[in-house]
């Protein structure tokens, strides 16, 4: 399922108009044109959102699938590959599509309430990217995973998934704290995706990784 969502978000972005792919659309103004009303039909607007628009209740779907550039694209996929895979695992692919599917409509609808007046459109997946990211933090936290950080020179490291996720999140906080001085990325959408990635990992499975651990415990103590 992990690898069926990233081909999606491909597949949609390499036939929009903003794959520069297709000479149909034009150049110059008639592309931006195009791009324009691409995003305008298929991603969120917060004020149409919350007036309860028949219509308008299907973007967050869409929404999902449609990112505003390359590099938009290849960095929410990246992070899908590297955490997505082992989340599904756990949660089964039927249970892993939803719990995608719900965090992503939920961290954009709490985003468009807290923006209710907003025209500015948005589009991607990084709501619920983000919700896998808080699932994985609470399912695999010792896990180890290959992380590059600018002020280590970008050199490939591999540090425990509690370590990478809580630093993403806390400078998805700081972004979100200074939103209004920076380009238009929806960070509050990303906190909100996070914690009920988070939160939904705990309440279904703690008492399953509690009995898991005194099991592992108890045949522990049988060993010689």
């Amino acid at each position: 399922m992990t690898y069926g969502l990233i081909g999606l978000c491909c597949l949609a972005f390499l036939v929009s108009p903003l794959s520069g792919f297709h000479p149909v659309y034009g150049n110059g103004d008639a592309l931006l044109a195009a791009q324009s009303a691409y995003f305008e039909r298929w991603g969120v607007i917060p004020a149409e959102l919350t007036g309860n628009s028949p219509h308008a209740l299907l973007t967050p779907l869409t929404a999902l699938f449609v990112h505003g550039n390359w590099l938009h694209l290849l960095g929410n996929l990246l992070f899908l590959y590297v955490f997505g895979a082992m989340v599904e695992r756990r949660m089964g692919r039927a249970w892993f599509l939803l719990f995608y599917l719900g965090v992503g409509y939920l961290a954009l609808f709490v985003f468009a309430a807290v923006n209710a007046t907003s025209e500015q459109t948005l589009v991607g997946a990084s709501g619920a990217i983000s919700g896998v990211l808080g699932a994985f933090l609470f399912l695999f936290p010792t896990t180890r995973v290959t992380s590059l950080f600018p002020f280590l020179f970008f050199l490939p490291l591999r540090f425990p998934a509690w370590i990478v996720l809580i630093f993403w999140f806390v400078l998805q906080w700081l972004a979100a704290r200074n939103a209004g001085a920076g380009p238009g990325v929806a960070y509050l959408a990303h906190l909100v995706g996070f914690a009920a990635g988070f939160l939904y990992a705990w309440v279904r499975y703690w008492r399953t990784d509690r009995v898991g651990d005194q099991t592992a415990a108890t045949e522990g103590e049988r060993q010689p």
